[in-house]
């Protein structure tokens, strides 16, 4: 079975811009979304993503916290915008930034759209307890909180979120 261990943070700070090694246009949308996961109906997420000229399906485990089932296949560009223009209820769109520190690759995810202001860093573990560098730009850690997952800004976006939904912090993430 193919595992995802993946935490994720908010930022304190910009300091992280200065090293950036590369980034990315994503789109990505869900064939099955949080509505279905929600009322029981589907155990995964499935989603579809384009960056440049290429295009993945992923399937996700419908499980909390940072380490879940995750399956990637490549699709073929066209199909990938026929899926997402007709057959996903929305699109979340970031320009993921590449992110090297201490040997660490960090993605940052910098939302637009609909999710614009919403800037997250993810960091790829090899294991749940996996040690990793803390660069000083890294804050409240918000694994555990769904509405962090890309798969929720499709039906709550950012924009909508109100004040304290948007002051996650330490004692929350440590609470979930």
């Amino acid at each position: 079975m193919a595992v995802e261990i993946e935490r994720k943070f908010l930022l304190r700070n910009a300091q992280w811009r200065e090293q950036i090694q590369h980034s990315e246009v994503i789109a990505q949308g869900y064939l099955v979304g949080m509505q279905a996961l929600l009322q029981g109906l589907a155990k995964s997420s499935v989603r579809v993503r384009l960056s440049g000229e290429q295009a993945w399906l992923n399937i996700k485990s419908a499980t909390r916290g940072v380490s879940r089932a995750e399956y990637e296949y490549p699709v073929p560009l066209a199909d990938a915008r026929e899926l997402l223009d007709q057959l996903c209820d929305g699109v979340v769109e970031k320009v993921r930034h590449h992110v090297l520190y201490e040997g660490a690759l960090f993605e940052v995810d910098e939302f637009t759209g609909s999710n614009q202001g919403l800037i997250v860093a993810e960091i790829e573990l090899p294991a749940v307890d996996a040690a990793f560098p803390r660069p000083s730009w890294l804050g409240a850690e918000v694994s555990q909180l769904e509405r962090y997952y890309n798969v929720c800004l499709i039906d709550h976006p950012y924009a909508k979120w109100s004040p304290a939904e948007r002051e996650a912090t330490d004692a929350e993430a440590a609470a979930c």
